[in-house]
């Protein structure tokens, strides 16, 4: 059969580019190996409880931004009700307790109140966040690390600590993060508050699905790609087969141009050799992203009974005396290593039955601390985090053990599992100072990325920015 596009892998990046596609009269065909689509943008049920996945706050949408133009154009804001996320963040360490509003001018005056005397450093750090345009062109050629901008602006190592709360939304250490791409990133929250999406993260990535099939596209579950076919240094199309099922038939497919939505390094496996090695070769000085280890909680009461008034926490050791200290410590035991709690029932995520709550607690993750165990010690020692981090919970929200009704945790095997990433990478490759996007001008041009991996970044914003520019530029393409 012939398709116009073939999209490996049903991610944020290749279901917002499907459904672009299939709304341009496009005929597309997904293949997604997993049960279902969305990548991180999915929910899984237990008793109960809906789980959340990965979506924390999706910044905005705000009526300015490329997110509300791309799902007012795919009809998503009639299908998917976004609920506005209260603050930005909590910071807390033994030192500090503060809340960070998604509000500049109050955050403004909140930290200034706290830190007179960086009064000229927190105006500095914002004036670079909301206009990024301007600093941009100042920055241009000389991008720097988040850490050094701090360094350069900011004295106090406590208010550096608190404007890095969220660090772990993007990678494990100010010292090796773009400051271009955070300053993009983290500003888009001050500019346009956050959201969730009501009944969680696999509501939104269903209806791009159902919006690819219901305009003539196909999305196949259960299938894993295993090879990219080409000829005369054109790709021609996929070799597929139904996942776990050994007894199953190859089958191959064909079409104008395929999307790869599937993490990068995973695609220099499947294409033809002389082409895998070009691929290969190009992600030399490329650093594949952290992981993160989640645990999740079903909870017999709605956790603000218990006095607890935020939606998203976030606990730094007090060994954390600098921003100096955050790898070190994000490699640190888990009795020690900085984690964040979201209480999904202090707003109304549609997660729980009425009475009842669900949250989790989540941190940087590495899979070297995971893969070398056999199957008995790696279950022991992830019901050991667990216990090490429920009682950390306690002390946060005391009571919270005695209505705690369902645990599970994840760790970086698990979303290699489910996502096949390297690493079990959640947020692609690294964005680190003066990086480059992977230079494809060797592959054939027919061949497109779309995903956490490519030059708009990680993230569900970045996924969804990523996917959506990709088709764009195909269709540009295909026009010429």
């Amino acid at each position: 059969m012939k398709y116009d596009i073939i999209i490996i892998g049903a991610g944020l990046g290749g279901l917002t580019a499907g459904a672009k596609l299939a709304r341009e009269g496009k005929k597309v065909l997904v293949i997604e190996q997993h049960d279902r689509p969305g990548g991180c943008a999915t929910t899984f049920k237990r008793r109960n409880f809906t789980l959340e996945v990965g979506l924390h706050e999706l910044h905005g949408p705000s009526p300015t931004e490329l997110k509300s133009k791309i799902f007012n154009e795919l009809d998503v804001f009639d299908h998917v009700k976004f609920v506005r996320v209260p603050e930005f963040y909590r910071f807390i360490n033994d030192r500090y307790d503060v809340t960070v509003p998604h509000e500049p001018e109050t955050a403004i005056e909140r930290l200034t109140g706290l830190f007179p005397q960086e009064t000229d450093g927190i105006k500095a750090y914002f004036d670079q966040l909301l206009n990024p345009r301007k600093k941009g062109a100042e920055m241009e050629g000389l991008d720097k690390s988040v850490g050094d901008f701090l360094d350069s602006i900011i004295r106090d190592e406590d208010l550096k600590l608190i404007l890095l709360g969220n660090l772990g939304y993007f990678h494990d250490d100010p010292y090796s993060l773009s400051m271009a791409y955070y300053t993009i990133a983290q500003g888009s929250y001050f500019k346009g508050g956050a959201s969730y999406i009501k009944g969680g993260s696999q509501n939104l990535s269903d209806y791009l699905a159902d919006y690819i099939r219901n305009h003539n596209g196909e999305v196949l579950l259960n299938h894993m790609v295993t090879g990219i076919k080409a000829d005369n240094n054109k790709i021609t199309g996929v070799q597929y087969k139904r996942k776990n099922d050994f007894a199953s038939d190859y089958m191959e497919v064909h079409a104008d141009d395929i999307i790869a939505n599937a993490a990068i390094p995973n695609i220099t496996d499947l294409l033809p050799v002389e082409m895998g090695m070009k691929l290969k070769n190009s992600l030399n000085n490329k650093k594949i992203g952290t992981s993160l280890l989640t645990i999740y909680f079903g909870f017999s009461k709605p956790l603000k009974e218990l006095g607890n008034s935020h939606y998203s926490t976030f606990v730094f050791d007090s060994s954390i005396r600098s921003q100096a200290d955050i790898l070190s410590n994000n490699m640190s035991d888990f009795s020690k290593r900085i984690f964040t709690f979201i209480d999904y029932s202090r707003i109304d995520s549609g997660l729980a039955p009425e009475g009842k709550g669900t949250g989790v607690i989540c941190c940087i993750d590495y899979i070297k601390d995971w893969e070398d165990l056999d199957k008995k010690e790696y279950y022991a020692k992830k019901e050991q985090v667990a216990s090490v981090f429920i009682e950390r919970l306690e002390k946060l929200i005391p009571g919270i053990k005695d209505v705690t009704e369902y645990v599970e945790m994840a760790t970086s095997v698990t979303v290699k599992r489910y996502t096949l990433n390297p690493s079990g990478a959640v947020y692609g490759f690294a964005q680190t100072p003066s990086g480059t996007p992977v230079d494809v001008s060797g592959l054939p041009d027919n061949l497109h990325f779309a995903s956490a991996w490519g030059k708009t970044g990680g993230g569900f914003s970045g996924a969804i920015y990523g996917g959506y520019l990709c088709a764009v530029n195909l269709l540009r393409k295909n026009r010429g």
